[in-house]
């Protein structure tokens, strides 16, 4: 394969923690969590955008010159099938971007005429539930199991009695919409919290959940996310939590799939 001059991104292990955040944000995924660190699975896959810059919350993403295999679009296109992701033309050349190696000051689309990512991939499941209707109508009213308000995150307050001997249950925010079970299934019993990695600051939910391990003698915790890759970063916070609160608790994983199975 030939090799040019040109940018592309450089991970600093040292500063990466694993959280998954920076996976998402690369529509070619050029990026995947191995070992527990963030990796650049190849270089013909990176084209120098830079979509995942100012992803990673802890700064291990940078651009760096050197020489690197050229862009491979075709092989981007090969990878994300056997990702079970798609692949749309962008509506400009994106193969001319890449020939000067220096198209990271350009805007990376995450809409139309972007790669689809799986955690923004529009799906329309109508036609599958529909024939689930009439006995969605007829079962009967499952009562919720929530114990507490608030259940967000940033909102909750480490203090909270309901967190005193409590077995906790982190679930992403999507979660409950797609496992309809969740309520006698996972929430029974528990105290609960929900957030979206995506969308808030990790390092903010760190703090939250270390705090609520610490003050509080917690039983387990049940960490419930997506099976979008940004989701995970959902588990690595509760780790850290425990980790950082110096506590042997119990951490148990459940990942949902987009169409509401347990995988």
């Amino acid at each position: 394969m030939p090799t040019v001059l040109r940018q592309v991104i450089h991970i600093d292990e040292e500063k990466c923690d694993g959280c998954a955040l920076c996976v998402p944000s690369c529509a070619e995924g050029a990026l995947q969590i191995i070992d527990g660190k963030a990796r650049l699975v190849s270089d013909k896959f990176c084209d120098g955008l830079g979509a995942c810059l100012g992803e990673c919350p802890q700064g291990a993403i940078t651009f760096e010159e050197r020489e690197a295999e050229v862009y491979d679009q075709s092989a981007v296109v090969d990878r994300l099938k056997t990702m079970g992701l798609e692949y749309v033309p962008h509506s400009h050349d994106h193969d001319e971007g890449h020939k000067g190696g220096h198209a990271h000051e350009a805007h990376h689309a995450h809409g139309p005429g972007a790669f689809s990512c799986p955690s923004a991939k529009t799906m329309d499941f109508r036609t599958d539930t529909a024939a689930s209707e009439t006995h969605a109508e007829t079962s009967a009213r499952q009562e919720s199991e929530l114990r507490q308000w608030p259940v967000k995150i940033n909102l909750v307050s480490p203090q909270a009695p309901y967190f005193q001997d409590a077995d906790l249950l982190i679930a992403a925010d999507c979660a409950p919409f797609a496992y309809a079970n969740l309520h006698p299934d996972y929430l029974k019993g528990k105290a609960v919290v929900i957030g979206c990695p995506k969308f808030d600051d990790l390092d903010d939910y760190r703090q939250k959940l270390t705090a609520i391990v610490q003050h509080n003698n917690v039983r387990s915790i049940t960490v419930m996310h997506m099976e979008v890759p940004c989701c995970t970063a959902l588990l690595y916070a509760a780790k850290d939590a425990v980790e950082t609160a110096g506590k042997s608790i119990p951490v148990e994983t459940v990942v949902v799939s987009l169409r509401g199975d347990i995988k």
